[in-house]
């Protein structure tokens, strides 16, 4: 995959799957189910207050059956019947609406009940069309907040499987600090080096992972050259990994507001693709994360 237009279209291809929208009241997310749905990509049920449900629907023009509407009195009961509907078999993907992200995926993280998968923890995978064509990933930009050793372990090993589903066999994986060189003052360059050192000797696979450097490094070839770094991942990566929540946000939304990068994203590492989307985000975002979701289903 190269680029959303063909992620949508080979959705499209592979037919619907059911996504249950936990708190779907809002016009502009039933606008973007709307478009998921009649581009053949997800039949969706709808969680939340039925009333208003029915009323944003009519407000977008869209036709849904009364059997697809959950009736649901508070953000916290939607997202228990989302992650309900994931476990019966009556949906097979949960997705945040209109509500707080930490009352979504409280169900989500239920030791008991949840959906997560048991290989490790849940993270948030953005995926951005860069300009010249080809897909760049970056993680983790919404879900962990400060992750140590163990946990960007866990991160690279969740983006490495969603570049994998996206058709990068092998992705190039670029740690992200400040400069390119290990600094010993920094716990996150130190954490970069042994994870690089890890990746080389076999510990963490399917994967080329070169850190820490720095943004620049990781992307632009001419800056690579410029600084004379031998590495199989500087200048041409797949997969860049920030050091904290702080970075990996800021990050999302430079790519997305100032550079205008078309993205989607999903939440790893579950038993099934979660599809998570701002609320801010525009019909054209939220449907290209409901088609990389269900392109990750196949």
């Amino acid at each position: 995959m190269r680029t959303y237009e063909e992620i949508i279209n080979a959705s499209i291809a592979m037919g619907k799957k059911k996504v249950a929208i936990a708190w779907a009241a809002d016009d502009l997310l039933l606008d973007s189910a709307k478009a998921a749905d009649e581009r053949g990509i997800v039949d969706c049920v709808l969680i939340g207050p039925k009333d208003k449900i029915i009323k944003c629907a009519e407000n977008v023009g869209y036709d849904i059956k009364d059997e697809n509407i959950v009736d649901a009195k508070s953000e916290r009961e939607a997202a228990i019947v989302a992650v309900e509907l994931i476990n019966a078999g009556k949906a097979d993907m949960p997705m945040k609406g209109m509500m707080q992200t930490s009352d979504f995926l409280r169900p989500i993280l239920n030791k008991d009940t949840g959906l997560k998968s048991g290989k490790g923890d849940l993270s948030q995978v953005a995926v951005f069309e860069k300009k010249e064509g080809g897909l760049l990933l970056l993680t983790d930009n919404a879900m962990t907040t400060y992750p140590d050793l163990q946990g960007k372990i866990t991160i690279i090993e969740n983006a490495v499987s969603v570049a994998r589903g996206l058709g990068i066999e092998c992705p190039k994986v670029a740690i992200l600090s400040f400069l390119e060189h290990v600094n010993l003052t920094s716990e996150h360059s130190k954490d970069a080096a042994i994870i690089s050192k890890m990746c080389d000797r076999g510990q963490i696979k399917n994967c080329i992972i070169d850190g820490p450097l720095a943004l620049d490094n990781a992307i632009v070839p001419d800056a690579v050259e410029a600084k004379g770094i031998n590495s199989p991942v500087a200048g041409k990566a797949d997969i860049l990994v920030a050091a904290n929540i702080d970075v990996g946000n800021a990050l999302s939304k430079a790519f997305f507001y100032v550079a205008g990068l078309k993205f989607g994203s999903v939440l790893a590492g579950a038993k099934a693709p979660v599809v998570m989307s701002r609320r801010a985000d525009p019909m054209e975002t939220k449907l290209q994360a409901f088609a990389l979701s269900r392109y990750l289903m196949k």
